[in-house]
């Protein structure tokens, strides 16, 4: 498992006063190294101060600010952790803006500012020259020979390939950290001096979002703060990390210390989303020039405090309004979906099967949704409720009370002499509850409705979701088919929120209240005898496991392709409040046992619209075999 935390920081500095700003550096240092960070990215021009003016063409400067990187250089010897520190460079007449990349007492080589900007407040070209076109050189400087010098360095340790760009580069149109992303880079630090202007954080912060993502990188984020000369700017000390355009951290600016934050870096993720993304992989033909990797190697990356954040339910967002926005989106998409299959076939009615759990409900507020969409009247919404050997009182009575107030043509089908006759006809004793005896109950439940269907030009809508498909929790052929499947990519944990929302939203007190009834029933095919007091003995989460468990094990076993020790550490980091070791690692090996021999039914499934990052489709999502063997995920 890659991880590695890395910091951003900001010392407080004195313009041009060196020994004060290199102390202050190496404060920041020590910070991050008690924390056990293996980066630490510091501010462009730290070492002088960025705001040092017509001063930087003063030799003396110049002169005393290499002296301040030697004593960072010499006081990094024995410390475990890469050092990106700003500080000006003297170079064939030129002078660079430039980071010097440290670590164990050498430098690994220098990165100069691509691009300096002259426009506006900023004048750095009257003592600055552009380093687009330094590649491949090499810097002597009187203690330390042939340093790599140029734009296309890679500081590589086994898997973690760190890049650097400083400040304006980023806001250019094609930013080095696009190349350094191409070359391999899969953390990049930004040594920046950005001022503050009314709202220029949040497209600072929004410009760094995107390039993570863009490059499918880490971005490491460190700008001057507040004692930097105010003269004509004032600068706050934003600093920030990202991953794959995902905020990790981020201080409160314009702190008058200094202030380093930390986090927690999955480098395997973002290898895994190369790998996936096909797109990333064909752009590396653009790179103009070939990378020069410089190679060390870290004693140790193991995060000693392990606080990155897991969220037990990563299918869900976890800010309410955003998870409002996302559940209407999901419902967009699905009725969307079958709006567009009812066109194509001419059908204007729908024919849906209620057993008052939460996958029916939903594909009914579905289907309610659409024919509102297409104007056609609730009446062309055929719900049939079919009561079996299982079925409960509290089921039934919330099916009948959702499709009667929808206002569908409701209907009711009992099964039990159906199944009876057809155990007769197979000659199974009604008494063995087996297998057997529940999927008789099931395929005869989609025969009737898929004959409903073909009775009044109807089609027939799945209700079964992601999760079942996952475990292959579903009867092949019974309710495992259907004509159009609009639940099929949402996993269990993300239908209970959709029904939630509609039911704080979208409908009638009387309507609302039976929905959330129908979110405190538990989860059940109801397709064993009820109990003496007439409730549901057969609940689902107590045979195939907790349904939260099985989305997070699907999320990164699918989304990430993560291995099995990685799975399990994280789903342990998730749930230590929830689940002791032994029962995750349980239903874990259930999981993957399902996963792998039931995958014969996904490979038969009804089409159905994709609405999030993970589908078991076999027709582009998951070409998987139905016969692999799934003994390299299981420890027995």
């Amino acid at each position: 498992m890659n991880f590695i935390r890395v910091a951003a920081a900001c010392p407080v500095v004195n313009v041009a006063d060196i020994e004060f700003n290199v102390k202050n550096i190496k404060e920041c240092i020590n910070a991050a190294l008690k924390e056990n960070s293996k980066l630490i990215v510091l501010p462009e021009l730290a070492i002088t101060s960025y705001t040092c003016g017509d001063l930087f063409l003063q030799q003396h400067l110049i002169h005393e600010a290499i002296n301040g990187v030697q004593d960072i250089r010499d006081f990094s010897l024995g410390k475990d952790i890469l050092i990106a520190v700003g500080a000006p460079l003297l170079y064939r007449n030129r002078l660079y803006n430039c980071a010097y990349i440290i670590y164990n007492g050498k430098i690994l080589g220098i990165v100069p500012k691509n691009y300096i900007p002259n426009y506006s407040e900023f004048y750095e070209k009257r003592w600055f020259t552009e380093g687009y076109d330094i590649i491949n050189h090499y810097v002597d400087l009187s203690f330390q020979k042939h340093i790599p010098f140029g734009i296309n360095l890679i500081f590589s340790s086994e898997v973690f390939k760190f890049g650097f760009e400083i400040c304006e580069d980023l806001w250019t149109v094609i930013p080095p950290s696009s190349y350094l992303a191409l070359l391999g880079a899969n953390i990049i630090g930004n040594l920046s001096a950005s001022n503050e202007l009314v709202s220029k954080s949040s497209y600072r912060k929004s410009m760094i979002s995107s390039q993570s993502a863009r490059c499918i990188s880490s971005y490491v984020y460190s700008s001057s703060g507040v004692f930097e000369s105010t003269t004509d700017l004032v600068f706050s000390g934003h600093l920030i990390i990202e991953e794959n355009g995902n905020l990790l951290k981020e201080n409160h600016r314009f702190q008058r210390e200094n202030e380093i934050i930390t986090s927690i870096i999955d480098v395997d993720k973002l290898i895994n989303e190369r790998i996936r993304n096909l797109s990333f992989r064909d752009s590396t033909r653009l790179c103009p020039f070939e990378p020069f990797e410089i190679n060390f190697e870290f004693e140790n990356t193991k995060p000693h405090n392990f606080d990155r954040f897991i969220d037990k339910h990563p299918f869900v967002p976890s800010d309410e309004h955003e998870r409002e926005e996302r559940s209407e989106e999901i419902l967009n998409i699905q009725s969307a979906g079958l709006a567009k299959r009812l066109n194509h076939t001419g059908i204007d009615k729908v024919v849906i099967g209620i057993s008052g759990g939460l996958d029916s409900t939903l594909a009914l507020l579905v289907s309610v949704r659409t024919l509102d969409v297409l104007k056609l009247p609730r009446k062309n919404i055929i719900t049939i409720t079919m009561p079996g050997f299982g079925t409960t009182d509290r089921t039934y009575n919330n099916a009948v009370l959702l499709c009667r107030e929808l206002g569908t043509d409701f209907r009711e089908i009992n099964i039990v002499d159906a199944c009876l006759q057809h155990f007769k006809d197979i000659e199974h004793a009604a008494e063995i509850h087996d297998v057997t005896y529940e999927n008789v109950q099931a395929r005869e439940r989609t025969q009737i409705l898929m004959d409903v269907a073909n009775k009044e030009g109807a089609l027939l809508v799945g209700t079964g979701d992601l999760s079942e498909l996952a475990l292959g929790w579903a009867t092949y052929n019974g309710d495992h088919m259907s004509m159009y499947s609009v639940n099929c990519s949402i996993p269990k944990t993300l239908v209970r929120y959709l029904v939630e929302y509609s039911a704080n939203h979208n409908f009638s007190s009387t309507i609302s209240k039976t929905l959330k009834d129908i979110l405190d029933t538990p989860v059940s095919p109801e397709l064993l005898p009820k109990n003496s007091n007439g409730e549901i003995s057969q609940k689902t989460e107590d045979i195939v496991g907790p349904y939260e468990l099985h989305d997070f094990f699907l999320y990164y076993f699918i989304r990430h392709n993560a291995t099995p020790e990685k799975i399990l550490f994280l789903a342990k980091e998730a749930f230590k409040e929830d689940y002791d070791d032994a029962t995750i690692e349980k239903w874990f090996d259930k999981f993957i046992r399902r996963f792998f021999t039931q995958q014969f039914k996904r490979s038969a499934i009804p089409d159905g619209p994709k609405v999030g990052t993970i589908s078991l489709s076999p027709r582009g999502d998951l070409r998987m075999p139905s016969d692999a063997s799934y003994k390299l995920w299981i420890n027995n």
